[in-house]
């Protein structure tokens, strides 16, 4: 689910706490969490909705329904509400940045990730990926994998090793 970004430190400050959205079939489910870059949020519930009040275009950022609805028309699915709310910062902000690896393990495909990495940062993930062979979104899966573990960050465009990466590959060496 992406978030405008004009709308993140009202998230942060509890003065967005709606969001709507047209989906097919809804990205996120009520008591699970979005965690992004920018901070976890705490879906509290999704719903369908067939109106939308003013007050709920208010909490979602928008100054009227009608601005709200010109930003969701055009779109196919069913409308749903979203209430989310800010849980946190991104945990994978100070794993990346420890340099602690302590009973780190990865498997052989993913350390050879790590290195592909390691080797060419700020390459394009399709371009990581046909390197290799692989197709890119299994590849950008695993790579998603050590960003988890706080081993590689992502950037405009490709990726590099975190200083936790960067000391994992070095505990390897020595």
């Amino acid at each position: 689910m992406l978030i405008r970004v004009a709308d993140w430190e009202r998230i942060r400050s509890g003065e967005v706490t709606l969001q709507f959205r047209r989906w097919k079939r809804p990205a996120v489910r009520a008591g699970g969490t979005l965690r992004t870059s920018l901070g976890v949020l705490a879906i509290d519930a999704v719903d369908v909705v067939s109106r939308v009040s003013r007050a709920e275009a208010v909490a979602a950022g928008f100054a009227s329904v009608r601005e709200l609805m010109s930003a969701v028309d055009g779109r196919e699915g069913a409308l749903y509400r979203v209430r989310l709310r800010f849980v946190g910062e991104d945990p994978r902000i100070a794993l990346r940045d420890s340099s602690s690896v302590d009973g780190l393990a990865l498997s052989e495909a993913l350390l050879a990730l790590l290195r592909l990495i390691a080797a060419n940062p700020g390459v394009r993930a399709a371009d990581l990926a046909a390197s290799v062979g692989r197709e890119k979104l299994p590849f950008k899966a695993d790579v998603r994998k050590l960003k988890a573990k706080g081993l590689t960050e992502s950037l405009e465009v490709g990726y590099r090793l975190s200083p936790r990466g960067e000391a994992y590959l070095r505990s390897l060496e020595g």
